[in-house]
């Protein structure tokens, strides 16, 4: 069957494959991952977009330290719903590989039982990706591949959070180049859809507007918003979550291991 031949990988390593499982996992369980990016990701991000913009447009000196405090709190509750979708879509993802179908209980689960590990392993790629950046562009660039499967290995393998380090290094190495080529990809897919629906937005009049020191945004900027941001958390997640399975049915031979086991 299409799913099984996507499982076993083989000796070579393929970015088709890659996509064709990414786009495999949206198509045949829609409900887990878009849903998942949705209501976990979409709606927080909109909401705290809006709260952030309209709460500073109209603070006084007075509030604009409360508002600042639960602008931190809230920032911190969107990061924990954004690691438990990153957990979930893995566990489609890796579900799809098998030629099973998660549901959205399990995969909210996995997200769950993994959102601490996963803050711990995202607070630290971003430390190590900001100082390689302040050094030069390069330096960033390629610890930003050769992290790049992390948080699935993380979640997968339940590795511990630095091991999951390790372990990104050890199946990215001799795919980089190819892995690379595949963020480049991402990134001009993404900015395609992104530009499309901004130029709906401008044309139809959506754009936010400011009035009396106010951001005043209209519903339909909001939902296209959500729509935009829920292709843009589901396709990415899962997209490096099938780069996971790949590189290691590439480098460790597919795995039969069911999943039962893997998320006891």
């Amino acid at each position: 069957m299409a799913t099984q031949a996507m499982a076993d990988e083989g000796p070579s390593f393929s970015i088709g494959t890659v996509l064709g499982r990414a786009f495999g996992t949206l198509g045949s369980n829609p409900v887990a991952t878009f849903g998942i990016a949705f209501l976990f990701g979409a709606v927080p991000q909109a909401l705290y977009s809006y709260f952030i913009g309209s709460s500073l447009a109209v603070a006084d000196r007075g509030s604009t330290i409360a508002v600042i405090a639960v602008s931190i709190a809230a920032f911190i509750v969107f990061m924990l719903l954004s690691t438990l979708v990153q957990g979930a879509l893995v566990r489609a993802t890796l579900a799809h590989a098998k030629g099973e179908k998660a549901s959205f209980g399990a995969c909210i689960g996995t997200g769950l039982s993994m959102a601490v590990p996963l803050i711990g392993l995202t607070l630290l790629i971003v430390l190590g990706l900001f100082a390689g950046f302040m050094l030069l562009l390069v330096p960033g660039i390629m610890l930003f591949i050769m992290w790049s499967v992390a948080a699935p290995a993380l979640v997968a393998e339940e590795s511990g959070v630095f091991a999951a380090f390790g372990r990104s290094r050890y199946l990215t190495k001799g795919a980089r180049w190819r892995i690379f080529g595949l963020e480049i990809l991402m990134m001009i897919l993404l900015w395609l859809v992104s530009g499309l629906l901004g130029v709906l937005m401008i044309t139809g009049g959506m754009m936010p507007t400011v009035t009396n020191g106010a951001v005043q945004l209209s519903p339909t900027y909001l939902a296209l918003s959500a729509v935009t941001n829920t292709i843009f958390i589901a396709l990415w997640s899962v997209v490096h979550a099938s780069l996971y399975t790949s590189l290691r049915n590439w480098k460790d031979g597919p795995q039969s291991q069911d999943l039962a086991d893997i998320f006891a």
